[in-house]
């Protein structure tokens, strides 16, 4: 059991304090469903970038990428280069498309919302299939910020994991429901600033301990020297499946939604700079604290029996107990970051797109708000029930449901922006194959072949060639047309 520390404690509650009063704040100020669900966009350029970026990369940046390269290397680097090159693509190519299509043709609040106006939809289908892959990969996804709350707690202030999962769960749930789209887009600033100024700080200092960056060079070469290669030991598939996640940002209901929630097109260009080059600091930080953190463990001969707590021990060995309390509420910070707009994503998609759209059209904003929080709670709660388990890997658990989002909506996305010909029935279609192939090629189908790709590759292609084959056999509709073309000329 570790000694639990007052100052770290004591920054711990302040941080949390911190964000709680931030969603009492704006409790009053969501007046309707476009407020509480995107913040009526209003959103500015730094803001939606940071949001975009705290949100995307959760405790996974601070645990599951630094935990990878220090059993691997810097062969597992090809995650961080494939999601800077998707995440460029996105806020390029995605964004200025989407934000207008869900403004100037049709007042679109969420994704499926999206999907119905933009093919026609009017049996609802599309809207259906998108909510149930928002709730079952967004349960999965909620969970791994939960495990990645509860690894801080038990290694900070040893705790018993149950307990620890129960605190962080509690603290993100509470001004998730209290503040909406608002007060997570403002926590996630402040949550993103704080998860790069730590990926900064960190290694720099684990660099100065080591006696400058040759000498970790040095050290890390003489006792795994395979971790400074890029190549070693890795196979073309590996490589392909590691940038294949870049795929997966083109389908990220809770990324897309900051493209949808940002004032004006005319801000994206600044948002795509803010946003890129948050991401790559905070990138080769992870990395650099996962590789050097092989000679630091080394060299100090410390005892590291979980990968993913690399970053939590260098920050509690490196920096007196109130520095590494507020580095330590880095990770608190990027588990909350994420977590809550997943969260409030679920609950939308559970209030609009469920109970108005399908059971009660007539329903008050008032009763969609109160529909939405209860939402918030119902997901958390089964997120919860999935984290009991205490081994599971962060990484693992945000690959799965990175990968379903991908495949299922990144695919049809794509084509929805980018080819008038896509028709409502190549949407279905490309939507439920994407899905359905990254479930049985991750559980079944990648064991059969003995074929080890990241289910992202084989979803995202599959679900694109049942776009294209069943576009050109169904006919556009005329709304459908009318809508793109409308798009086109606000370009």
């Amino acid at each position: 059991m570790v000694q639990i520390n007052f100052e770290i404690a004591t920054t711990f509650i302040a941080y949390s304090l911190l964000m709680l009063f931030i969603g009492f704040y704006f409790y009053n100020k969501n007046k309707n469903t476009e407020d509480y669900f995107l913040g009526n966009r209003s959103m500015g350029p730094v803001v939606s970038a940071l949001s975009a970026g705290a949100s995307d990369m959760s405790g996974w940046l601070l645990l599951g990428l630094p935990g990878a390269l220090y059993v691997t290397g810097f062969s597992e680097i090809y995650i961080a280069i494939g999601l800077s090159i998707g995440a460029l693509l996105n806020w390029s190519f995605v964004a200025k498309r989407l934000r207008i299509y869900t403004s100037v043709i049709a007042n679109s609040i969420t994704i499926p919302d999206y999907f119905e106006t933009r093919f026609s939809d009017d049996k609802h289908i599309l809207r259906v299939l998108c909510a149930i892959v928002i709730l079952i990969f967004f349960t999965f996804y909620v969970s791994a910020g939960l495990v990645s709350g509860a690894k801080l707690f038990e290694a900070t202030f040893g705790i018993a994991y149950e307990y620890a999962l129960t605190t962080g769960t509690i603290i993100i749930v509470a001004y998730t429901f209290l503040g909406g789209y608002k007060a997570v887009c403002w926590t996630d600033l402040i949550q993103g600033l704080l998860m790069m100024g730590a990926l900064i700080v960190v290694p720099c200092a684990m660099i100065y301990h080591l006696g400058g960056i040759d000498e970790s060079i040095k050290i890390v070469s003489e006792i795994k020297p395979q971790a400074l290669s890029m190549g070693e030991g890795v196979s073309a598939i590996a490589i392909i499946s590691s940038l294949a996640w870049g795929l997966g940002y083109f389908g990220q209901p809770h990324i897309l939604v900051r493209f949808m929630s940002i004032r004006s097109t005319n801000d994206i260009k600044a948002a795509t700079i803010v946003g890129i080059s948050w991401m790559v600091i905070s990138l080769i930080g992870a990395c650099l604290i996962g590789v050097i953190g092989i000679a630091y463990v080394y060299k100090f001969e410390l005892s590291l029996q979980d990968p993913e707590k690399i970053f939590i021990v260098m920050s509690q060995v490196l920096f007196n107990p109130w520095v590494s309390g507020i580095l330590l509420s880095a990770i608190l910070a990027a588990v909350m970051s994420t977590a809550s707009s997943q969260l409030l994503v679920s609950s939308s998609t559970i209030a609009e797109d469920f109970y108005r759209r399908i059971f009660k059209t007539d329903a008050s904003d008032k009763s969609i708000l109160n529909i939405g929080k209860l939402g918030v709670l119902c997901v958390a709660c089964i997120a919860f029930v999935i984290s009991f388990d205490e081994d599971s890997s962060v990484l693992s658990i945000v690959a799965y449901a990175w990968a379903g989002f991908g495949a299922s909506f990144g695919s049809v996305m794509l084509f929805s922006l980018f080819w008038e010909r896509m028709t409502r029935v190549g949407a279905i279609g490309g939507m439920v194959v994407g899905a359905i192939t990254v479930v049985l090629y991750k559980n079944y189908l990648g064991t059969y072949f003995n074929f080890p790709i990241y289910e992202i590759v084989p979803g995202f292609l599959a679900a694109s060639i049942t776009i294209i084959i069943l576009s050109l056999l169904t006919n556009v509709r005329e709304g459908t047309k009318v809508a793109y073309e409308t798009m086109l000329k606000h370009l």
